[in-house]
C-alpha cells in the first residue's frame, strides 16, 4: 500500500483552474521533489495535499484513507510547512510549541531526544520569534509541522532564503526523517535538497510530469 496515492486532482480560484489532472504516488519512506516556475500551482497543490484547501475533484489517499472524505486524515497524517512561517511573533519559541503540542510530557521528549532536539530548538526556546533568524524560525516551523509524528511531511520551498549553513541544516534533518521511515513532499530548486528525492516532478500550467531525477540546471528548467 503506497503512502500517498492522487490521481486526477483539480483545483481552480474562481474560473481558473489551477491545478489541470495531478496524479502522482509515493511509497513509506520516499522524498517526492516538484520544481516548476513561479505561479505554476505548486503551493496551490501542496496547499490541498495538506488539507487547506479543497480541490475541485479526484482522489487524495494516506496509506489507503480517503483524506478528502474524512479530514481526521489530514491531521493524522501530514505535517505542513508553508513558506510562511505558521508563528505568533509576540510568544516565545517554547510557547509557540505548546500551541502545537498540548501534552507537556510530549513536547519535553521530544525536546529532549526527539526532532526537536535534532532541530536545536532547546538552545533557544524562550527567546521571543520576533527576534529569531529566518532559518531559527524555519526551524520551528519544520517542528511544529512534526507534532504528533505524522507520517508525511509537506514542505513548500524550506530554504527560500536561508543562508547555505542553515540550507545544510534542513536538508540533515530531513535525511534523518526519510531515513525514519517518513515520506516527504517538497518544492525547491536547492541542489542539496534535489538530492534527496527518488522521484522528481516538473509542475508547468497546473500539470505536473515526471522526469528524470538525475536532471539539474538548464536541463531541468527546460522542462518548464
Amino acid at each position: 500500500m503506497k503512502m500517498i496515492e492522487i490521481e486526477n486532482l483539480t483545483s481552480a480560484y474562481g474560473k481558473k483552474k489551477v491545478l489541470q489532472g495531478i496524479s502522482l504516488n509515493a511509497e513509506r519512506g520516499e522524498c517526492i521533489g516538484i520544481v516548476g516556475p513561479n505561479g505554476c500551482g505548486k503551493s496551490t497543490l501542496l496547499s490541498v495535499m495538506a488539507g487547506v484547501l479543497k480541490p475541485l475533484s479526484g482522489r487524495l489517499y494516506y496509506s489507503g484513507k480517503n483524506a478528502l472524505e474524512n479530514r481526521v486524515v489530514f491531521q493524522k497524517m501530514t505535517g505542513y510547512v508553508p513558506q510562511e512561517n505558521p508563528l505568533m511573533p509576540e510568544l516565545s519559541v517554547y510557547d509557540n510549541l505548546r500551541l502545537w503540542y498540548p501534552d507537556k510530557a510530549e513536547l519535553a521528549k521530544e525536546l529532549e531526544e526527539g526532532f526537536l532536539q535534532i532541530l536545536g530548538i532547546p538552545s533557544f526556546l524562550k527567546v521571543p520569534v520576533s527576534k529569531l533568524s529566518g532559518g531559527m524560525k524555519k526551524r520551528v516551523s519544520i517542528g511544529i509541522a512534526l507534532s504528533g509524528m505524522p507520517p508525511v511531511l509537506i514542505l513548500d520551498e524550506p530554504s527560500a532564503a536561508l543562508d547555505l549553513v542553515c540550507k545544510e541544516d534542513i536538508r540533515r534533518y530531513l535525511q534523518i526523517y526519510l531515513e525514519r521511515k517518513g515520506t516527504v513532499v517538497i518544492t525547491t530548486h536547492e541542489e542539496s535538497e534535489l538530492s534527496l528525492c527518488g522521484s522528481l516532478y516538473v509542475m508547468k500550467d497546473g500539470k505536473l510530469a515526471e522526469v528524470d531525477r538525475t536532471l539539474r540546471g538548464k536541463e531541468l528548467t527546460e522542462r518548464f
